[in-house]
């Protein structure tokens, strides 16, 4: 773990190793996946068979293999606890409600003149879905990225997820089930990408492809973009707190290690401008680490990717936070919502000493798909737009070309185009 001060002589270059976090060597793996992307789009379904025997310890014997039954989803469905059907409700709901305000319309503008513009949004005809399954199954991964999709009207749904040893993840069943998903797929990493991008004997193409993964999923994702949209090429989750004296010690140390449990890859940045925090934060991380059942992930995520900084003031640690642009940001202070103004990037903030980020993996309403790796500077967190195109609508009528036709015709005589000239030409009065 990175423990220091703005003022240390050697910060300028710890600081720097820490906005590095988020860089994954896909040059690494990029001829591995390219391998398997061209395998799927030459063989297909027989190219799947042989990537989920290698990668996933099973063996499909048929296409319909590969498909989870809808019987089983709803089984799964049936048979989870009562207290826990419940939560997955109350999630579904909340996050539906949220998406439904995201929802971008169409509209018209009447000019004088006749002229009509406008803008018309639709939804993609088909989505693929990426819901991870390798270290850990995220049923609420699912909710976030098939709930926003819904509430676009995206006809076609599809999601992949990976299987070892052909076991689904039970819970995962129970939530394709509440949200009426019928195409699911037991297949994962580059292969499922590469399948959903161009289509094998049963999983279709698809328009738009969303969902967090692996470094192989990443790359894969990176390289189909422009055959398909895709939401973003996220990373290892991250988290960054800025903290006062007001804060607890201990929610803050469970709060770092909230993402560090995720994977050896996830940063947990905590900057703050009390040093008695800082010390007392660092205290409570071991203490929380030797009670987590993912203790050795989490100690490796903290050890190699983690750091507390003391700063002279908090707006330095605001400005540092902003550089570092992370996935999520907690403001652990009394007055949280008065440093919104001067927070400018961030996946998701969560604000005031009650709001954990957990919080917003769940049952929150916003997605918890969101940018990492700094890409929060110009990335925003998945949503109902990622499902939606936009239109642009025109019309004039005689009025209105004989009014602006002219000058048109001059900007396209000037840049040496005489068709377009002549084309609104013909149509000016004489």
């Amino acid at each position: 773990m990175i423990f220091t001060t703005s003022t240390c002589k050697d910060f300028k270059e710890q600081f720097e190793e820490l906005l590095q976090r988020g860089k994954m060597d896909i040059d690494n793996v990029s001829s591995i996946v390219g391998g398997i992307i061209n395998e799927i789009k030459s063989d297909k379904n027989k190219a799947l068979f042989g990537h989920i025997s290698k990668f996933d310890n099973w063996s499909p014997s048929s296409n319909e293999d590969l498909k989870i039954s809808t019987e089983s989803m709803k089984k799964a469905y049936d048979n989870i606890d009562k207290d826990l059907k419940n939560a997955l409700h109350l999630a579904y709901d909340r996050i539906k409600v949220y998406h439904e305000k995201q929802k971008p319309k169409s509209w018209f503008d009447d000019e004088p003149n006749g002229t009509i513009l406008g803008q018309k949004v639709t939804p993609v005809d088909s989505a693929g879905l990426y819901i991870p399954g390798g270290k850990a199954a995220y049923p609420s991964s699912l909710l976030m990225n098939v709930i926003p999709a819904q509430v676009a009207g995206v006809e076609n749904i599809v999601v992949c997820t990976p299987t070892p040893d052909n076991e689904p993840n039970e819970l995962l069943l129970a939530a394709c089930h509440l949200c009426g998903v019928e195409q699911v797929y037991k297949v994962g990493g580059a292969s499922a990408i590469a399948a959903m991008a161009y289509g094998t004997e049963n999983i279709p193409k698809v328009d738009v492809i969303t969902g967090p993964g692996n470094i192989f999923v990443a790359t894969a994702k990176k390289m189909v973009f422009g055959d398909v949209n895709i939401d973003m090429i996220a990373g290892p989750s991250e988290i960054g707190i800025l903290a006062d004296d007001s804060a607890n010690a201990n929610h803050l140390a469970i709060d770092l290690l909230s993402q560090a449990e995720h994977d050896e890859m996830a940063s947990s940045i905590l900057i703050t401008p009390s040093q008695k925090l800082a010390d007392d934060v660092k205290v409570e991380i071991e203490n929380w680490l030797v009670k987590l059942p993912r203790e050795e992930i989490a100690r490796k995520s903290i050890e190699e990717r983690g750091a507390i900084i003391v700063t002279k003031d908090m707006d330095e640690a605001i400005s540092l936070m902003n550089e570092i642009a992370p996935e999520h940001l907690e403001v652990a202070t009394d007055n949280a919502f008065e440093f919104l103004p001067q927070i400018k990037h961030a996946g998701a903030i969560f604000l005031g000493h009650n709001t954990p980020e957990a919080i917003g993996d769940y049952v929150a309403g916003p997605n918890h798909t969101l940018p990492t790796g700094g890409t929060a500077k110009f990335y925003s967190p998945l949503g109902v737009e990622n499902f939606m195109k936009k239109t642009s609508i025109i019309s004039f009528s005689k009025k209105a070309i004989n009014e602006i036709g002219e000058d048109c015709a001059l900007i396209a005589n000037t840049e040496g185009l005489t068709a377009h000239e002549q084309s609104v030409r013909v149509r000016l009065s004489k």
